[in-house]
């Protein structure tokens, strides 16, 4: 009985041939290169049924005498090595196209994009090659369990502290301005002594963050908790609190389970998008209502000459503690333009309204406002 050829495919890479014989359960294969000329010789189920196929391919180049290739329920595929990498024009020396033969499209590329692929895989291996070489950090899974459970319990804080102002202004209304720091101070005094951490990790190596920004933002916060609202009980029962604590709040509710992702190499596309999305409004409204706050309390420092530095006998005065007020609110835009740097060396480009800002800042009760009866330029001496 004579054998029949049956229908091949085939693609090139820089370095390999491709083929595929539609053959089915093949068996009794022989596949072999001799002279640059593969034989290929098996019994199967093909175009013409349950037959013997056979065929022969004289290539364009030489080729390597060593031949792989796996047979399966569906086709047989061989792959044959060149002799040098470089591309061909043509997979036979004969110039005529053979009737059997056709493009694998499966596996098909063109020479720039084989070329692309090669590279790829390149990068790929010398990864592989330098990541095997560097030392893993046999405390890394501690490292980022640590992490992960305390952006957890930031989370956890900030969280409670959102919801319950939320609560408490849907129930309350603008009442629930007047002792936001009754009610929420110990849960934020905890939040934020914790947040020292967030200083603490950078300088110690657990995280790459400079530790200029980090340390710059929460001595910030906790410089207006600790000595703004927690020294002036006239502060305490002020809507500014209220503002403050809130605008913190809710950029924190975003940032911190983005972080907790990050710890086991996951990530959320939208937590990603809102994160740097609904930090480009709230972290300048969160600057401005920490100005307010500086502002208001400035004639209660003068009044009350709470935490005034004495001078000299022979000058017979204190400086108020406002001089250090009216420094810090120059600070406070320092502060605004490094953490902003900060967030925006890894923010996506996505860009804010002009004007939401300005549509939030006009929706603020004139309550918050109603306390700067002079500009902070003024340097009033006790």
């Amino acid at each position: 009985m004579q054998a029949l050829t049956p229908h091949v495919n085939w693609a090139q890479r820089h370095g390999e041939i491709y083929l595929r014989v539609e053959i089915s359960d093949a068996q009794n294969l022989s596949i072999g290169v001799e002279e640059n000329i593969l034989h290929f010789r098996g019994q199967g189920h093909g175009a013409k049924g349950e037959n013997e196929y056979e065929f022969s391919l004289e290539f364009l180049k030489p080729v390597k005498p060593e031949v792989k290739h796996k047979s399966t329920q569906r086709q047989v595929n061989i792959t044959i090595k060149k002799q040098e990498h470089i591309w061909w024009d043509r997979l036979t020396k004969q110039e005529r196209k053979l009737w059997f033969l056709a493009p694998d499209f499966d596996r098909w590329l063109d020479e720039s994009d084989a070329e692309m692929e090669l590279r790829e895989k390149e990068e790929k291996l010398n990864k592989v090659s330098i990541e095997s070489r560097v030392r893993k950090d046999p405390f890394l899974g501690l490292k980022k369990g640590f992490l992960f459970m305390y952006n957890l319990v930031q989370f956890l804080g900030f969280s409670w502290i959102f919801v319950n102002m939320t609560v408490r202004l849907f129930i309350l209304g603008q009442d629930s301005f007047y002792d936001t720091f009754h009610t929420i101070a110990d849960v934020m005094y905890f939040c934020q002594m914790l947040a020292i951490m967030e200083v603490i990790n950078p300088a110690v190596g657990l995280v790459k963050t400079g530790v200029i920004p980090a340390f710059i933002q929460v001595m910030g916060r906790n410089f207006i908790l600790f000595v703004i609202f927690g020294n002036l009980e006239d502060m305490q029962n002020k809507p500014v609190v209220f503002f403050v604590f809130y605008l913190w709040s809710a950029i924190e509710i975003f940032r911190y389970p983005f972080y907790m992702l990050a710890c086991i190499d996951t990530e959320w596309k939208l937590l990603t998008w809102v994160r740097y999305t609904i930090w480009i409004p709230l972290y300048p409204l969160g600057v401005l209502a920490e100005a307010v706050a500086v502002i208001q309390s400035i004639p209660i420092f003068d009044e009350t000459k709470l935490l005034g530095i004495p001078l000299p006998k022979a000058i017979g005065t204190s400086l108020s503690f406002s001089y250090i007020l009216q420094i810090y609110l120059a600070l406070m835009f320092l502060e605004e333009e490094t953490v902003s740097h900060k967030e925006e060396e890894s923010q996506l480009s996505f860009r804010p309204r002009e004007d939401s800002c300005f549509n939030f800042i006009t929706s603020l009760p004139v309550s918050l406002f109603s306390d700067l009866t002079f500009l902070p330029f003024h340097l009033p001496m006790i």
